[in-house]
């Protein structure tokens, strides 16, 4: 069966209180965000103790961490922001298995200097492929020795975006610690909202290989092209619901096919963890429900 998780980082609360409410909510594991009211890693580096704590407490409650949080822009155009990126996402790689799990996630990240998910122009130059694919490498090759894996999420308005462009990565970087976190809505743009379908088909067909864990938010049509955010407490990267032509709501609320997607899924990955994301707390109970209907439905 698919198990249903969470990211952490909608729980706006001290590690104790953010087991407890997703244990209330009945979700059966978690991406983690390093970023509790009581220990935040965005803000200085987590120690082994520390990681060793977070790993334990969230053992003991029977909530599996599946992946670890590392968003960042892995190709900033201010150098030394850049620098200071990459270094956050390695130092969590090196925490990643006194988290309890090898898997560190982030996108690839944009040359636009306000937000790391509106385009830039450079995005489509092969000098700016070329830098992302080299960060990516470098951070495999630490992982390797660290123990960790790099699992890379695409964006449409990020360098790595499209179908193409993940089987360009994959080969160009042919190392076993690499993956993919598999988000179908995550490929959609003007061109292709009007058929989902078709694209949902596209995504497994060329990469269903290459996932390791999945997300489960939802995607529309915008109504603006402006750069969209949820107000609630949590860091940007939570509160963001899309850019450009499409919208990126809560998982129920646009136009995925659901069920397509789970039986795509379920195919070559019937025991992938998929958490839910791009919803504010009062939220969850209703994507819960609308999710593990879903689920019943199609058996998966």
């Amino acid at each position: 069966m698919i198990s249903v998780g969470i990211f952490t980082g909608y729980y706006p609360y001290t590690i104790d209180e953010v087991i407890k409410r997703i244990k209330a909510h009945n979700f059966s594991c978690v991406q983690l965000d390093v970023e509790f009211k009581n220990l935040d890693a965005t803000k200085e580096p987590l120690t082994k103790q520390q990681a060793v704590l977070i790993r334990d407490k969230f053992r003991d409650a029977n909530l599996p961490i599946v992946a670890v949080s590392a968003y960042t822009n892995l190709v900033h155009p201010d150098k030394a922001k850049k620098e200071a990126n990459i270094k956050y996402v390695k130092m969590m790689m090196e925490r990643a298995l006194d988290l309890g799990c090898p898997y560190v996630v982030s996108e690839t990240g944009t040359k636009n200097r306000e937000s790391d998910w509106v385009w830039h122009d450079d995005n489509a130059s092969e000098a700016a492929y070329e830098e992302a694919c080299e960060v990516i490498y470098d951070l495999c090759k630490f992982g390797r020795d660290a123990g960790a894996s790099f699992l890379t999420e695409n964006y449409v308005n990020n360098i790595v975006g499209s179908v193409e462009q993940i089987q360009r990565l994959f080969k160009d970087i042919n190392m076993p610690n690499l993956g993919l976190l598999c988000d179908p809505t995550n490929y959609f743009n003007d061109s292709n909202i009007e058929n989902v379908d078709l694209q949902l088909r596209r995504i497994f067909d060329a990469l269903g290989d290459r996932m390791i864990v999945a997300h489960a938010k939802d995607c529309k049509r915008a109504v603006n092209t402006e750069e969209k955010h949820a107000h609630i407490d949590a860091s940007a990267a939570h509160s963001f619901r899309g850019s450009g032509a499409v919208e990126l709501p809560a998982a129920g609320l646009g136009v995925l096919n659901y069920e397509l997607y789970l039986n795509l899924l379920a195919k070559d990955h019937p025991n992938i963890p998929l958490i839910i994301e791009h919803l504010d707390e009062n939220d969850i109970e209703r994507a819960k429900t609308f999710f593990d209907g879903v689920i019943k439905k199609t058996g998966k």
